[in-house]
């Protein structure tokens, strides 16, 4: 008999066995319902960490966002990517469609082993195909603790990168959230020890400050 089940498995198959509901109401057939994302929060202003030139966030890290977030970077739910690289290139202070390299702050090998993915690169490949620019994976993090639950102190310590491939000038770099910036900010000085010039980034989401 022939395998009458599509590999691989498309769209429409996928829909079927996960249907997509919005995290703010459970509205089925989308990320996010029209009425949820009216009520998405801007991120709140910050500088951007050192070495990098610019930052842009869609969304503050909280409530639906943070659920979205979390829907991608720990259930691998691919389908809100697409959304959330559109917000990412539509929150951009500034014409980024001149940049010619998109790259990502990767996890590390051992967690990206564990998940099978790597949240920040399915970002950054999402947004790198909406400028129309090249992706390249620049950077490799060393082995050390997940920055998620650590305290900020301990977050503005950073994890460690290095730059596998020379890099280009001038870099868009993408990471899922960010809190304190440090991620960014040890990603920004492996890139410019690679060649960079001009680092700027963007994440889906940034936490705000404590109240």
């Amino acid at each position: 008999m022939k395998n009458v089940v599509p590999r691989p498995y498309g769209p429409v198959v996928l829909r079927a066995l996960f249907p997509l509901t919005c995290p703010g109401c459970g509205a089925p057939g989308a990320p996010v319902c029209e009425g949820c994302t009216a009520r998405l929060l801007r991120p709140p202003a910050a500088p951007p960490p050192t070495g990098i030139d610019a930052w842009w966030a869609a969304f503050a890290y909280e409530g639906v966002a943070r659920e979205l977030v979390a829907r991608v970077k720990y259930r691998n739910v691919r389908a809100v990517v697409p959304w959330l690289a559109d917000a990412m290139v539509a929150s951009a202070p500034r014409r980024v469609d001149s940049l010619a390299v998109v790259t990502w702050a990767p996890t590390s090998r051992e967690r990206r082993r564990r998940r099978g993915f790597d949240p920040a690169e399915l970002l950054a490949r999402a947004v790198a195909r909406r400028l129309g620019a090249r992706v390249v994976g620049v950077l490799d993090r060393l082995p050390g603790p997940a920055q998620t639950g650590l305290a900020a102190a301990d977050r503005r310590r950073g994890p460690r990168f290095v730059a596998r491939r020379r890099a280009p000038g001038t870099v868009l770099l993408v990471d899922d959230v960010a809190t304190t910036g440090a991620t960014l900010a040890a990603a920004a000085v492996a890139l410019r020890a690679a060649g960079a010039r001009v680092v700027v980034a963007s994440t889906a989401a940034r936490t705000p400050p404590p109240s």
